[in-house]
C-alpha cells in the first residue's frame, strides 16, 4: 500500500466542478458524419490512457485498445460491418422491436463513417490474462471493468473537443479476425474518433430527467 491524499475542496469548489463537468458532458451527442481531417495519433492515445485509469476486478485492466488509421484497414473493417448490418436489418436478425426503437435515430446498414473518421478505435475485453509461460489469468467483473474504461473513453474524447461513437456491430467476431487479435479478447465496442462534419446533424433527443434517473432514500 501507499500513501493516498486527495486534495479537499470547498464546496462551492467542488459544485463549481461539478457543474460545469455535467454541463460539458451534456453536449455530447453520438456523430455519424465525421470529417476526414486529421487528428493527432497522440490525442487519441491520451484518452486511452483516461480509458485506462478505470478500476477493474482485481485490478486486471482486462482491455485492449486497438487504434487503427490505415485507410485500407478501415475499409476492410467498414465492409465487414456492413455485411453484418444489413443482414441485421434487411435480412430479419434484428427483432422488429428492435428496428422499431432505432428508426428515430435513422440508423441503417451504411457505415460510411468508417471509413470517413480519421480513427478506429476497437476496444476488446480480455476474457482471461495470460501469463508469460502460457499458463491462464482469470479475470473478474470483465464486462463491468471495460464498461467503465469505455464510458470514460467517451468522456475523455469529448473533453478534447472531438466526437465519437459507440458502434456495435453485431456479431463483431470480424473484428478479432481482421485486427488479428489473440483468442482470450472479444470485441466489446468500436468508436470512430475525429471531428464532425460541418453543419451536420444528430438525432432531437431528450434525456431522462433528474427524477427519472434519481432515488435518494
Amino acid at each position: 500500500m501507499v500513501p493516498y491524499d486527495q486534495p479537499r475542496r470547498t464546496v462551492d469548489e467542488m459544485t463549481q466542478r461539478a457543474t460545469g463537468f455535467y454541463e460539458l458532458l451534456n453536449t455530447r451527442r453520438s456523430v455519424r458524419s465525421f470529417a476526414t481531417d486529421p487528428v493527432p495519433q497522440e490525442l487519441v492515445e491520451r484518452a486511452v490512457m483516461a480509458a485506462s485509469t478505470a478500476p477493474s476486478g482485481a485490478h486486471r485492466q482486462p482491455w485492449t485498445f486497438v487504434l487503427v488509421g490505415d485507410p485500407a484497414l478501415k475499409t476492410r473493417i467498414r465492409q465487414a460491418a456492413e455485411d453484418e448490418e444489413t443482414e441485421n436489418y434487411q435480412g430479419g436478425r434484428l427483432p422488429a422491436e428492435w428496428r422499431e426503437a432505432l428508426a428515430p435515430l435513422g440508423t441503417d446498414s451504411g457505415k460510411p463513417y468508417l471509413e470517413d473518421a480519421p480513427w478506429l478505435v476497437i476496444l476488446f475485453e480480455q476474457r482471461y490474462g495470460v501469463a508469460e509461460n502460457g499458463d491462464t489469468i482469470k479475470n473478474y467483473y470483465v464486462k463491468e471493468s471495460v464498461g467503465i474504461a469505455a464510458g470514460i473513453f467517451v468522456a475523455a474524447i469529448h473533453n478534447m473537443g472531438l466526437s465519437t461513437l459507440t458502434h456495435t456491430p453485431s456479431p463483431m467476431a470480424f473484428l478479432t479476425r481482421i485486427l488479428n487479435r489473440p483468442e482470450n479478447e472479444r470485441p466489446f465496442a468500436l468508436f470512430p474518433v475525429g471531428f464532425p462534419v460541418p453543419g451536420c446533424t444528430v438525432p432531437d433527443l431528450t434525456r431522462k430527467s433528474r427524477d427519472d434517473v434519481l432515488i435518494v432514500r
